[in-house]
């Protein structure tokens, strides 16, 4: 029993952590969340993949070894116990227990008392047998509650069973498989029809978990197994065809609905059915269900143009890919990893909110409850939901398979009214996306911006640029002031552009390019007491400098110079912060988004768990003998009845029961007062 116990607890405690800890995630997601010491640690203990681990199915086994053998053991004892009416019992016997009781009638014979003892033993619920001694006593024995002894077996059977389910759905029937018909993982860097006989399992596989992709349009007839080292591949019996992939969303962006309308075609009768398959509402034909685990893109096609981020030039070139695919750029790899049509966000303002802070607004008193009331996610704040349109992402992979991942969406975002175009990059799959805001020009575009930056590259444009700024703000200066000025602003335009003191740029851009170069500048040439104001002068003359350059390269690109309207001051202002932020995007090109062609793809999951029915007897099992053992009581009652030497009869009760309770105490009183009121009455009084 202690034995059995403890199992059951390392079985509760596992199951925990299994439910606590994600299961068959990628290693690297598991590094990220625990570090490389406990994740290796964890693995090593297959934390991972609890349910599949050897060491489960190990105390699975035990406990279901264990408690067959207590069960087969003991339930003979326990069926033939609570059959057995114990009507071999002495007198002796009887008066040794404790809850015993005797009684003397004079007016009644033994038969008579024996009747009346018998039809009180029926009305209080006990079932009865008479046997007349060789010494001319009766001996009536009743017994009531004996299911408590199929309580016992039940529960234990239950345990058996619902393990042998567990067993019989886990990961045991595929190991046996790899281990008697030598099947192996493998890497699916092919197609998954290529892979040999060696890798996949067949279709009358008993028991898997598994998972398929299948875009809109295409269908499948195998499902991919996560296995360490690699994984297997399931033949189905059937294939499953894609038609069409719904979602709807609420207005946050959390996906409402999503369903996928399939057709089913099996592969021994070609019979065709259709089927929704929605979340929590999975399709089962030849008793493997399909369950709608998720979507993802399916190879949607992009249509995009490079623009480059480094060098002099803006020249662009028109590009064509497709989400999951790969394309070479230059020296450069670009792999296109996902495309999402709506992304809704948060678009309100916080300085607007922060106004509206402070001007009184009269609320109904249901608007405070509600207010206080409700889900625990829910923010007072009021938020601004907006659809910023579509978005791709794509990663940028250099010679040394360095990659960065970058997120670009397609249309211009509406930024303290000015029109942005949203380019975000990050390091680490876990990192969030840092964003820099490329202002759109008068016609929609990033080109003005592009022709800017690369006219920021371009030393003699810079030069132009600063001849120009100093001509028109220093009209009155003689010529030496005119150089020294050149210089300075020519130094300022080169630091900000990330151009080192000789002339060349700097091996990291982002060390020394926008406002930190000028900040390190004013750092270690202006003292302290000075530096504010020398900051703010050179942020007007940067501006300054920047406006001059911008108008030379949209006349070098055929563009009119432009008004200085308050639209036009904005978006320079906006550009050199761009341009400052552009240091730190670590890619040498820019892919915008002009057009797509969606193609949606729904992620299913296949099992088929013919445990699943043994587990829900078992759990019946469960409940019908955990029931009877805890509100069943087991009670036996005996009548010892003889002539006494006045013509009477003496009566003997006796009782026991298999838990003393105080139920069981109140009982025998009641019993006992019913037995003395009939042989005093010599009547049963009703029920």
């Amino acid at each position: 029993m202690r034995f059995a116990i403890a199992s059951l607890v390392i079985l509760a405690i596992a199951s925990i952590i299994g439910t606590v800890v994600t299961q068959e995630d990628p290693y690297s997601n598991y590094v990220n969340q625990f570090g490389p010491f406990w994740a290796d640690i964890f693995r090593g203990l297959g934390l991972y993949e609890v349910y599949g681990a050897w060491w489960f199915m190990l105390i699975l086994m035990f406990i279901v070894v264990s408690v067959s053998l207590c069960v087969i053991h003991n339930a003979p004892k326990m069926i033939q116990d609570a059959r057995s009416w114990k009507d071999r019992i002495r007198e002796a016997s009887l008066r040794a227990f404790r809850h015993k009781s005797e009684f003397h009638s004079t007016a009644m014979n033994c038969a008579n008392t024996a009747e009346l003892l018998t039809r009180l033993g029926h009305r209080l619920g006990y079932r009865l047998v008479i046997r007349e001694t060789s010494t001319g006593e009766i001996l009536i024995a009743g017994k009531r509650g004996a299911l408590t002894k199929l309580g016992y077996i039940l529960a234990h059977v239950a345990i058996v069973v619902i393990c042998a389910g567990g067993l019989l759905d886990s990961n045991l029937p595929i190991e046996l498989q790899m281990w008697i018909f030598g099947k192996t993982a493998t890497e699916l860097d092919t197609d998954v029809d290529a892979i040999p006989p060696a890798h996949r399992l067949s279709p009358s596989n008993p028991t898997f978990r598994a998972f398929s992709v299948v875009p809109e349009g295409q269908q499948t007839s195998s499902a991919i197994l996560n296995r360490p080292g690699g994984s297997l591949i399931q033949d189905l019996p059937f294939s499953i065809q894609l038609k069409k992939f719904v979602v709807d969303y609420y207005s946050t962006g959390m996906p409402k609905l999503f369903a996928s309308d399939i057709v089913v075609t099996d592969h021994k009768t070609g019979r065709h059915v259709q089927a929704r398959v929605e979340v929590n509402k999975p399709f089962t034909y030849d008793g493997i269900s399909i369950y709608q685990s998720s979507f993802q893109d399916g190879g949607s096609k992009v249509a995009m143009t490079v623009w480059p981020m480094t060098g002099r030039t803006a020249a662009t070139e028109p590009l064509q890919g497709v989400i999951g695919g790969m394309t070479s750029i230059d020296r450069e790899t670009v792999e296109f990893t996902d495309f999402r049509s709506i992304n809704v966000e948060d678009a309100g303002n916080a300085q607007d909110a922060h106004r509206a802070q402070r001007v009184s607004k009269e609320h109904a008193l249901v608007d405070e409850i509600d207010a206080r009331l409700g889900s625990g996610a829910k923010s007072n704040h009021a938020t601004s939901l907006r659809n910023l349109g579509p978005s791709m992402e794509y990663k940028v992979r250099d010679v040394n398979g360095q990659a960065h991942e970058y997120r670009t969406f397609m249309l211009p975002v509406n930024v303290s009214g000015q029109p942005m175009f949203l380019a975000g990059v990050r390091l680490g799959i876990n990192d969030p996306f840092r964003f820099i805001r490329i202002p759109a020009d008068e016609h929609n575009s990033v080109r003005d911006w592009m022709n800017l930056r690369a006219a920021l590259q371009n030393p003699s444009m810079r030069n132009r640029a600063v001849s120009l700024f100093v001509r028109r703000s220093y009209l009155s200066a003689d010529a030496d002031t005119r150089n020294r000025t050149e210089v300075e602003v020519s130094r300022l335009l080169d630091r900000f552009a990330g151009v080192t003191p000789d002339g060349a740029p700097t091996a990291a851009a982002s060390a020394a390019g926008g406002f930190p170069a000028i900040a390190g500048l004013i750092d270690h040439s202006v003292p302290k007491v000075q530096q504010e104001e020398t900051a703010r002068e050179l942020l007007r003359t940067l501006n300054g400098v920047m406006w001059d350059l911008w108008q030379l390269s949209r006349v070098e690109h055929g563009e009119p110079n432009a008004t200085p309207y308050p639209s036009q001051i904005s978006f320079i202002r906006s550009s050199i912060d761009a341009l400052s932020d552009s240091f730190y995007y670590g890619a040498p090109i820019f892919l915008q988004l002009d057009s797509f062609t969606q193609v949606q793809a729904s992620a299913f999951q296949l099992t088929r768990a013919p445990g699943k029915s043994l587990v829900y007897v078992g759990s019946l099992f469960l409940v019908i003998g955990i029931f009877s053992m805890f509100y069943v009581r087991e009670r036996r009652l005996w009548f010892w009845l003889k002539r006494s030497e006045d013509g009477g009869t003496d009566v003997l009760m006796a009782m026991s029961a298999a838990r003393r309770t105080l139920d069981f105490e109140s009982e025998f009183t009641r019993t006992r007062d019913d037995v003395s009121a009939i042989l005093r009455n010599r009547k049963v009084p009703a029920s």
